[in-house]
C-alpha cells in the first residue's frame, strides 16, 4: 500500500533530477513485481500498488518512460518475449558481422564508433590517463559516466545510495588513472547516450574499450547486436571462433565497462533465460522493455 511518505514526496514537487530518479524507482519496483508474477498476468492495480503509485500514474509513467503500456511492458518481460528476441538471432548476428551493419534495427540504435586501448595501456591500468566522471539521471537510475580525451570510457548504474560503490567498481578497471569529477563536462555524453533523438550516424558516439584481447572481441560482437534482438553466450562464442568458451564469454560480458552502449543486456542465457546482469537483473529487464518501446516491438 502507498505510504504517507510517498504522498508527501509527491507534494514536495522535487526538482527534475530527483523526479526522474523517483520515476525509475517506481518503474524498478513495478518491474521487480512483474518479473516475479508474470505467469499470473497481474492486473495493473496490483502493479501500481507494488510501485507505490496509482494505476493511472503507472500507466502514464510507462507510456512516457518506454512508449509502452504496463500490460505491453509485462509482455516484453515474459520468457516468450526473451525467446522471441533470440529467434533467428544467429543469422542476424552472422549478417551483421558479414556486412559490418546490424540490420534495420540499427536505424533506431546508438551509432557508435569504438577503439580498443593498446595492450600496454591495458597492462599499466590507465597510468598517465586523466579520466573525468559525473553522476547523471538516466532512464535506468543514476548513471556514472567516465570520459577520457578519446571518448566514453565507462558507464555504470546505481540505485539510490549506491553511487559510490558503482563508481569504485568502475575505477578498479583503471586503478592507476587520475580521476577528476566533472559533472558539467560529462553531461553532454550522458545526454548523447540516453536521448534517442541524439543517436545520429553523422555524429557517432566515440567509445574507448579497455580489456584483454578476448574481452574486446566479445564487446565488439555485442556492438553488432541490433536493438530489439538478443543472442546467447554460445552464439557469441561461435562468432569469435571459441565455440566452447560460453562461460568465458559470459564472464567477459559481465566485465563490460561501458554498459548499455555496448549492449551486454542483450546477451541472454541458453533458451532465452534472463541471466544475471552486473548492474542488476531488474535493470536488465528494464533495458529490454525500454528498447522494445523504442523500436515498437509487441
Amino acid at each position: 500500500m502507498m505510504t504517507l511518505a510517498i504522498n508527501e514526496n509527491r507534494l514536495a514537487k522535487p526538482g527534475p533530477q530527483n523526479a526522474a530518479l523517483r520515476d525509475y524507482d517506481s518503474v524498478r519496483r513495478a518491474i521487480a513485481f512483474i518479473s516475479e508474477r508474470w505467469r499470473a498476468q497481474p492486473a495493473i492495480e496490483a502493479m501500481a500498488e507494488a510501485a507505490g503509485v496509482t494505476p493511472d500514474e503507472l500507466h502514464h509513467l510507462f507510456r512516457r518512460w518506454a512508449g509502452l503500456t504496463p500490460k505491453a511492458f509485462m509482455q516484453a518481460l515474459t520468457l516468450d518475449h526473451a525467446k522471441g528476441l533470440l529467434r533467428d538471432s544467429a543469422s542476424v548476428l552472422d549478417a551483421a558481422l558479414d556486412s559490418g551493419l546490424s540490420g534495420p534495427g540499427r536505424l533506431h540504435d546508438l551509432f557508435v564508433t569504438h577503439e580498443a586501448m593498446s595492450p600496454g595501456e591495458w597492462k599499466n591500468g590507465g597510468a598517465g590517463m586523466t579520466l573525468r566522471y559525473g553522476f547523471h539521471v538516466s532512464p535506468f537510475g543514476s548513471a556514472i559516466v567516465i570520459a577520457s580525451d578519446r571518448g566514453l570510457a565507462g558507464l555504470a548504474f546505481a540505485d539510490p545510495g549506491g553511487e559510490q560503490v558503482s563508481f569504485a567498481d568502475l575505477k578498479r578497471r583503471w586503478p592507476n588513472a587520475a580521476y577528476v569529477e566533472d559533472h558539467d563536462g560529462t553531461a553532454a555524453l550522458a545526454q548523447r547516450v540516453f536521448d534517442p533523438k541524439l543517436w545520429r550516424p553523422e555524429q557517432p558516439l566515440r567509445v574507448v574499450l579497455i580489456g584483454t584481447d578476448f574481452e574486446v572481441r566479445v564487446w565488439e560482437t555485442l556492438l553488432k547486436i541490433p536493438m530489439g534482438r538478443a543472442v546467447c553466450y554460445s552464439d557469441i562464442a561461435t562468432r569469435i571462433d571459441k565455440p566452447k568458451a560460453s562461460r568465458a564469454v559470459g564472464a567477459a560480458v559481465g566485465r563490460n565497462p561501458v554498459s548499455f552502449v555496448v549492449p551486454c543486456h542483450r546477451a541472454l542465457g541458453k533458451g532465452g533465460a534472463l541471466t544475471g546482469y552486473h548492474w542488476g537483473i531488474t535493470r536488465k529487464q528494464a533495458m529490454l522493455g525500454w528498447e522494445a518501446g523504442q523500436v515498437g516491438l509487441p
